[in-house]
């Protein structure tokens, strides 16, 4: 059954209704006639509130209005309608013919096509549930008792996001963005079949929270979500996770005052200032992790409680972090930015973890509410403003196109694997209809457009670095701004990283993005993506041939494909110079070419996740599987741990396994397989022995050799599993001796496997008692524009003493180990 129940009539004059719907438990929504005279004074009101930017009407006159609402409805292709619920006006639409509008210049406008525009009235203090799903299908549903109509177009302005995410909900497909004289727009279109797929549904269209939030039009919603309360638990949890991180890299040291039960304590932590001191309660877990009950935290000084600010707490220990003076400003930004960026998190309305376990890769992606679980400030983002944080930033869900730029030949460096030749790749990437524009585009420009190469950019990029920094290349013709591309993207947790959701299959594009995030600005250098093909290949011809890889299923997503435009004021300074990585892309495999019809992939870092009302992800999807944990566990171990220890062991090869990098596959709910992206800047051969090509020799890192098994200890056990360990026991009563038993069989299991590697077994011990604890926020605190040399990356490598190894209790008798 359908959630409504629809009357349709024509009325016999102008005043009366011309369409009606109703719906269960809601009630009627009747459309009728504008009446210029009486609805100008109401939709006066409603163009001069800031919400109603985009109507293009702030600071109209009411006699203004009428003038221009009387010249609307002149012609015979154009009508105005106003629709009523409970007596009061709720939107108005606008209903006209593309092929007699200044639209049909911009699209291929057809018979059947019908345009409209939308405006609702001002937010009722009196919140519905659902209202604007309600209006917009009702308008819908009026549009098309037109049998004439197929397709009803829609072309906001391209930074109304609120439209689009209405739109989209209600079953509007995104296409290409145009410049019109007003305004640059999108446009969108329902179609008929899609409109009645959707009524079929017996529940109102939920599309994907992530765009339920309106995108930040006016300087009151660009803090909407910063609210007293929430700012307090947003500011106790990061505090929280000061305390966790900074504890374990030995910067702070909390002192046990009371020993409670069932392994809990009382902590005392002292700032700089004497006067001024922490106390909470936590269970020491293993790696050096506390377990930190959030509720248990307060602040004293000179014995009165004070309310939690995670701002000051880090310029109270401002001498025990170290943070020069230089640096502490910009690191307070970061700090700020991430507790802004977790209060969006918290109130948007993400799904909860139970609901997760259905959902889909990008929904999932989205939903994350952490980030990088070890750096304390992970969400920068320095150089994104409120609304390109609502436009660009992952957990925003807004989608976006690229802007396509054409560098010339002279500058710009095209690379890729042997197969994919540039006409290749742009013809996979882009329609005919749009490199003809693009083409089309230079040649009015004078230019021949063989002498170019394509570049997509993200358009932070453009209108942010490009258009500014480049613009004597522009002037020069070397480089020419073609617009927008036809597909949608989502950002990734990664930020630069986008997933094309037009065409899912589509190539992932990383692109240049000039902001600096968690120790580094996010640029791309010639100096990695130019071999960045070559080594996809030479990895793929490494390792997809050897047996135990194949069994484990591990797959790299191949960086097959990049551009690069050389600005030549800027060469001379260096490969690594901000300046030189402003302008290129790289091209990745997507993962949707990697898996079967019946897999689902999600991030790793989904494992971690804790959702707005403090549940768990990974729980809920390892019951949905009807394993137990630990055989769930010794799948996912399988799937992850072990083509890594093949790696390392077998290939003197190591690379960045965290949880944004890794995409986990599963097959009901299981982990069958592990994809690995993020490969260019960070897979190194440990041995000097391994013959690397001529143009791969970047890739061997000369590192001591007891820092080499930190890729497994650091970055694995330290980096992950201490995460994923804690998960399970506060949220699934799993023990961690469970946990890191079965880390051990899984290692085990490798070793029996391959007992002619013994000896290296020995020399690389993972069964250690300890190991050098390697500290990630004592780099970013160290320096957070460059926490480390891309050419030297164990030169500024941060140590402070040893970890107890949690797997060195299951040491098996026989092994002995020479570290």
């Amino acid at each position: 059954m359908s959630v409504q129940q629809q009357t349709d009539f024509v009325a016999a004059s102008k005043e009366g209704y011309e369409f009606s719907s109703t719906y269960e438990n809601f009630g009627d929504i009747h459309i009728r006639h504008f009446n210029v005279e009486k609805d100008s004074v109401v939709l006066h009101d409603w163009v001069n509130r800031d919400y109603a930017i985009f109507w293009g009407m702030q600071h109209y006159s009411i006699e203004q209005v009428k003038v221009e609402y009387a010249k609307l409805m002149t012609p015979d292709h154009y009508d105005v309608f106003v629709g009523m619920y409970k007596e009061e006006p709720v939107f108005i639409v606008e209903r006209y013919h593309p092929q007699k509008d200044i639209i049909k210049d911009y699209y291929q406008a057809q018979q059947n096509d019908c345009g409209i525009h939308i405006i609702v009235a001002p937010r009722s203090e009196n919140k519905i549930k659902n209202f604007t799903w309600y209006m917009f299908n009702t308008i819908m549903n009026f549009i098309f008792q037109n049998q004439q109509v197929h397709r009803i177009l829609v072309e906001p302005d391209i930074r109304n996001k609120k439209m689009f995410a209405i739109c989209q909900r209600v079953g509007f497909q995104l296409n290409a963005i145009v410049e019109l004289p007003h305004k640059t727009a999108q446009l969108a279109f329902l179609t008929r079949q899609k409109h009645q797929q959707l009524k079929l549904v017996p529940q109102i269209n939920k599309r994907s929270a992530m765009n339920t939030l309106d995108n930040a039009v006016s300087p009151q919603q660009s803090v909407a979500h910063i609210q007293s309360k929430l700012w307090v638990k947003v500011n106790t949890l990061l505090i929280k996770k000061a305390i966790c991180e900074f504890s374990h890299e030995l910067l702070i040291q909390p002192k046990i005052i009371e020993k409670l039960e069932d392994g809990w304590n009382r902590y005392l932590l002292k700032t700089d200032d004497s006067t001024i001191q922490y106390e909470f309660c936590a269970k020491p877990l293993a790696l050096n992790h506390l377990w930190i009950n959030e509720i248990s935290i307060k602040k004293y000084q000179e014995a009165m409680t004070i309310q939690l600010d995670a701002i000051l707490f880090i310029k109270e220990f401002r001498k025990q972090l170290g943070i020069k003076d230089n640096a502490m400003p910009v690191y307070l930004e970061e700090i700020i930015s991430t507790l802004y960026g977790s209060a969006f998190k918290h109130i948007k309305g993400n799904p909860e973890a139970k609901d997760l376990v259905a959902a889909d890769f990008q929904t999932i992606e989205q939903s994350m509410m952490e980030g990088h679980p070890g750096f304390v400030a992970n969400n920068g983002r320095i150089g994104f403003d409120s609304s390109d944080y609502r436009s660009y930033a992952p957990e925003a869900g807004n989608s976006f196109s690229l802007i396509w730029l054409a560098g010339h030949k002279k500058n710009t460096v095209y690379a890729a694997i042997e197969d994919l030749p540039y006409d290749k790749l742009i013809q996979q990437e882009l329609d005919q209809e749009t490199i003809l524009a693009f083409n089309t585009a230079i040649k009015n420009k004078g230019f021949d457009p063989d002498d170019y190469f394509f570049i997509p950019m993200h358009p932070w990029q453009w209108f942010n670095k490009l258009a500014n920094i480049f613009s004597p290349e522009i002037a020069m013709g070397n480089l020419i701004c073609l617009g927008y591309g036809p597909d949608q993207y989502l950002a990734q947790q990664s930020i630069r990283t986008l997933f094309n959701i037009s065409n899912p299959h589509k190539l992932y594009t990383k692109t240049a993005l000039s902001i600096l995030n968690m120790g580094f600005m996010r640029g791309l250098p010639l100096y990695y993506l130019g071999t960045a093909p070559k080594m996809a290949v030479w990895l793929e011809k490494l390792l997809y041939s050897d047996p135990y890889i194949q069994e484990t299923g591990f797959r790299m997503l191949g960086e097959i494909g990049s551009i690069s435009y050389v600005n030549p004021y800027f060469e001379e300074f260096g490969p690594h110079n901000d300046y030189n990585k402003m302008l290129a892309s790289l091209w990745r495999e997507s993962p949707m070419s990697a898996i079967e019809k019946e897999q689902q992939p999600m991030t790793m870092a989904a494992f971690l996740h804790i959702d707005h009302h403090g549940e768990a992800f990974l729980p809920k999807i390892i019951d949905t599987s009807g394993l137990s944990i630990s055989d769930w566990l010794r799948n996912y171990l399988k799937a992850y741990l072990s083509p890594l220890l093949h790696c390392f062991y077998h290939f003197d090869l190591v690379f960045m396994p965290h949880g944004e990098n890794i995409i986990m596959v599963l097959e009901d709910h299981i982990p069958v397989k592990v994809l690995l992206k993020d490969i260019t800047e960070e897979a190194c051969i440990l041995s000097p022995d391994v013959e690397l090509p001529e143009h791969l020799k970047r890739m061997y890192a000369p590192v001591p050799e007891d820092v080499k098994l930190l890729s497994i200890f650091t970055d694995v056990f330290d980096g992950f599993f201490r995460f994923m360990s804690h998960v399970l026991v506060e949220h699934a009563e799993y023990t961690e001796e469970k946990f890191w038993k079965l880390v051990a069989e899984n290692i085990w299991d490798y070793q029996d496997r391959y007992p002619e590697k013994k000896a290296k077994f020995e020399q690389y011990d993972l069964f250690a008692s300890d190991f050098h604890l390697s500290c990630l926020n004592r780099l970013q605190l160290n320096n957070n524009k460059q926490m480390i040399d891309l050419d030297d990356p164990v030169a500024l490598l941060q140590f402070a003493g040893r970890l107890q190894n949690p797997i060195a209790t299951f040491k098996k008798e026989e092994s002995t180990s020479q570290v």
